[in-house]
């Protein structure tokens, strides 16, 4: 028996064709069509929209539903698929819900009336209990909350808690997989939730499915929870953001205008395929699979779950066939007694403005502009007493910014200066948006305006992490008419001494000494960028960015462990990363995971950065040159 589930939304936002490829190609080959929407970038959106929404009717979310949920799952995706759902027993798991399942669950169930299907025939369930903003300062009180610090780093690297007067407007735990099981238990055809692990969304299903004991199945919940990790990002799994570009976008069927969405393949084992359908473009590969296996990861040895603590450092990736890729190796162990929690705070306001600079010396002339916009506006905002920024951040994008020290591109001729700025007032970011336009009169020539107008000050969202004792957390299932609630309590066994990971075997020696030799032999060494050696994938966790690298060869990646060193890349990524960079290895697909803290600017939702997320990261170390043996790379 395998159960077959494909992802078509890796964020609020992702193509509205996915959904329909899935369904249309796969048909009655796909038991689950599953679908994650939320972050903590779109968790803060809809927070302070639901913040707003009691004092103006303009503030209403557009996407969103009344009750803070994403109303394009049932406009664009589910009332157009419904007939190709029943006809094809399909069931839907997602996590639309955002911060009110039950009134999507409510509007779906208007929406499955209006199209005329039979009464019964596709039962809505929604889970609740996520939401714990009412009850935050109770448990504050009982010592129920706790601060959040990463398995790596020290407490200077902890998230930046609200103070007193800091209001906080989301405050969201992390369910896991076990209320979807028994929403799908209970004969569920679609299942609503809110804040939940985004992997729970394939784990869910798969527990239901194979009857696996969610108390002590521990290699299998990690294997599915795996599967959800892999595919939860829909095409980063099938050669979207993939190093090797040019094979996705030039790939046959369409390269990226027709990508296939991911699609696992799952046994009762714990092992499954990761695949696509067919005559789709991008491509399924080992290096594709590697890249998204290691995205957003802290230790991959200990990636803490709420139903099992997920070990993949020795993880095998093995190509069956063309675009088919088996997945074997996932270790668990017993989750931990706590929730892991994302809260929401407002810290003041911030804003972005942007002027194209152009002509010789476009660099140079956009660095002044911004220090005289920012020095300039500072000076009246004290003559108004309103009191300088808080923070700033000029960035001349196109001149290799990013790279801090490492740029080579400073005589380009065609700059974007990106001005950001952060302030209790909203008034004083006015102030600045109005002196964005003088410029181009009375400062460098070149400027023209960025196209989008005068900006707006924006409420300034910052998140933050910290956990909860699983007592105290209780999730809510509602399914179809059925009256009565369904009350989840968190039972089973923990284990808090589950976060250290058991001691990998090291036996390298001799495969490095035989390097070392040939490196010797072969008449000396030669410069070449990480990428000719290695494929790499970063993404966020609050302020925290991880760069996964994973080596094209084995005798690369024993190389790799000895030169690409924690000391390398903190001083490659030092302009960018103010805390400690830690390295853990991944032998199983020969990949590193490189976790820096205090890497982005506080934060997706709060950082004054461009890349808010550090999607660039990876790229940026990949450009890093290491000496490696001459005969290596014969044809450079």
């Amino acid at each position: 028996m395998t159960v077959r589930i494909g992802c078509y939304s890796a964020f609020w936002g992702d193509s509205a064709s996915a959904a329909s490829q899935l369904v249309k190609k796969e048909r009655k080959n796909l038991d689950y069509l599953i679908a994650d929407y939320l972050s903590e970038v779109t968790m803060g959106i809809l927070a302070r929209r639901r913040n707003h929404k009691s004092s103006t009717e303009k503030s209403k979310l557009r996407g969103a539903g009344e009750g803070g949920y994403i109303a394009e799952f049932i406009t664009l995706v589910l009332k157009h698929l419904l007939p190709d759902l029943v006809k094809n027993n399909i069931k839907v798991i997602t996590n639309a819900g955002g911060l009110d399942p039950l009134a999507c669950k409510q509007a779906i169930e208007n929406t499955i009336k209006e199209s005329g299907i039979e009464d019964g025939k596709l039962i809505v369930a929604a889970i609740t209990g996520d939401d714990i903003l009412n009850y935050n300062e109770e448990f504050k009180q009982k010592g129920e909350v706790y601060e959040f610090t990463h398995i790596i780093g020290n407490d200077q690297d902890s998230d930046d808690f609200p103070s007193e007067k800091k209001k906080v407007i989301s405050f969201n735990a992390y369910l896991g997989a076990i209320p979807i099981a028994m929403a799908l238990d209970s004969g569920a055809n679609i299942v609503i939730t809110g804040r939940c692990v985004d992997s729970a969304l394939v784990l869910g299903p798969l527990i239901h499915e194979f009857k696996w004991d969610p108390h002590k199945d521990w290699d299998k919940l990690a294997s599915g929870s795996l599967a959800g990790h892999i595919i939860e990002c829909g095409c980063q799994a099938t050669g979207g953001n993939f190093t090797d570009w040019e094979k996705s976008a030039f790939s046959e069927h369409g390269g990226w205008t027709n990508i296939g969405y991911p699609i696992v393949e799952c046994f009762e084992n714990g092992e499954f395929y990761v695949t696509k359908p067919k005559e789709t473009g991008g491509l399924v590969t080992t290096a594709t699979v590697g890249e998204q296996m290691l995205y957003e990861i802290l230790d991959p040895g200990s990636y803490i779950l709420p139903d099992v603590v997920l070990d993949i450092r020795n993880v095998k990736l093995k190509q069956i066939e063309k675009n088919k890729v088996l997945v074997t190796g996932a270790k668990g162990r017993p989750p931990t007694e706590y929730l892991k929690v994302s809260g929401i705070y407002l810290d003041g306001y911030k804003m972005t403005g942007s002027l194209l600079i152009g002509g010789i010396d476009a660099w140079k002339k956009a660095s002044v502009v911004g220090v005289s916009i920012i020095t300039k506006t500072n000076m009246m905002l004290n003559q108004l007493g309103l009191g300088t920024f808080r923070n700033v951040n000029v960035e001349p994008l196109g001149a290799e910014h990013t790279y801090g020290p490492h740029a080579r591109a400073h005589d380009t001729r065609e700059v974007v200066l990106n001005l950001t700025v952060h302030h209790d007032n909203p008034q004083a970011l006015r102030l600045f948006g109005m002196e964005l336009a003088p410029a181009a009169t009375c400062m460098a020539p070149g400027i023209t305006g960025g196209g989008s107008g005068r900006p707006h000050p924006s409420p300034c969202l910052v998140h933050f992490s910290c956990l909860v004792s699983k007592g105290v957390v209780i999730a809510y299932l509602t399914a179809g008419n059925d009256a009565e609630i369904k009350t989840i309590k968190f039972e089973g066994p923990t284990d808090n001494d589950s976060i250290i990971p058991p001691s990998l075997f090291k036996n390298f020696d001799i495969e490095m000494e035989s390097i070392e030799s040939n490196v010797s032999a072969s008449g000396g060494t030669i410069k070449v960028p990480l990428i000719r050696l290695a494929w790499g994938r970063s993404g966020d966790k609050g302020d925290t960015c991880n760069i996964g690298i994973i080596a094209r060869e084995q005798k690369y990646y024993l190389f790799l462990k000895k030169t690409l060193t924690e000391e390398e890349v903190k001083y490659y990524m030092a302009h960018l990363c103010k805390g400690v960079v830690k390295r853990y290895e991944l032998p199983g697909c020969n990949g590193l995971n490189f976790v820096l803290t205090k890497s982005l600017g506080g934060g997706g939702l709060s950082t004054l950065n461009t890349d808010r997320q550090g999607k660039t990261y990876a790229q940026m170390l990949l450009s890093y040159e290491l000496d490696v043996p001459s005969n290596w790379f014969s044809k450079l």
